[in-house]
């Protein structure tokens, strides 16, 4: 992510490229571009920036969001139909099948004993996606939390309380009040990964930042950090296209 004020005019990119994105927001004071993993380009910008600024400040990191695309490419995950017909949850050893049950009206799912059953109108895949994707909250929650919970009397850390979201570009986060938040996408990624990420948080309860304390920290509890780090940053390769809708039929 690169973050920055205006500067002089240059010449937007094309607007016709549907991977791009501007997004006015109420919250911003500077502008801010991101590459997400699957190569997708936001720019956030604060409300009524001219366009010929987020021209300048575009055209200024131009090698930078191409670099950083170019990475994504060579990441990204493979085209996979949708429905799909089962989904792998590697952090739990878990793999649910997903049966379309048919039907009319408005979606309806149900899980239990490895099996998603979703009936009513499936022609609506925004409706079914966002069904999936409600599931996958639900299910990181009942088991991350006791996993966190564990970690943290494991090693004697303390925390307020955990929130589950489904985010792009954070694994997880700590905030001051001690609030760990944590990623369903975790789901996706081995339990040794997952579990280096949850001592990363918890970690952050005592060091707010990334400073030799805190790495020194994170090796007492997990001497293979830097072997998981890697793991970690390359986990996106494994989250399903249907999770985020990037690239989806």
């Amino acid at each position: 992510m690169i973050s920055e004020g205006a500067a002089v005019q240059m010449p937007l990119w094309s607007e016709q490229d549907a991977t791009w994105s501007v997004r006015e927001s109420e919250r911003a004071r500077r502008m801010v571009v991101r590459v997400f993993h699957s190569g997708r380009v936001e720019v956030v910008v604060p409300v009524r920036t001219p366009p010929r600024l987020i021209a300048t400040f575009l055209e200024r990191h131009r090698q930078w969001i191409e670099r950083k695309r170019a990475e994504a490419r060579r990441t990204a995950v493979a085209p996979q139909p949708f429905p799909p017909v089962s989904i792998e949850l590697p952090a739990c050893a878990e793999r649910w099948r997903v049966h379309m049950a048919g039907g009319i009206g408005r979606l309806r799912l149900s899980s239990a004993e490895g099996l998603i059953s979703i009936s009513g109108d499936a022609a609506d895949r925004a409706a079914l996606r966002q069904a999936l994707r409600l599931w996958l909250l639900e299910r990181a929650r009942e088991v991350l939390e006791p996993a966190l919970e564990a970690c943290a009397r494991e090693f004697g850390f303390s925390y307020e309380r955990m929130v589950i979201r489904r985010q792009r570009t954070r694994w997880g986060s700590c905030s001051v009040r001690g609030t760990i938040s944590l990623n369903a996408c975790l789901l996706f990624l081995p339990p040794p990964v997952v579990r280096y990420l949850l001592i990363h948080e918890l970690a952050h309860t005592r060091h707010m930042n990334h400073s030799r304390r805190f790495w020194q920290c994170v090796a007492g509890c997990c001497p293979e950090y830097r072997r998981l780090d890697r793991l970690l940053i390359e986990g996106w390769r494994s989250v399903p296209a249907w999770v985020f809708g990037d690239g989806e039929p």
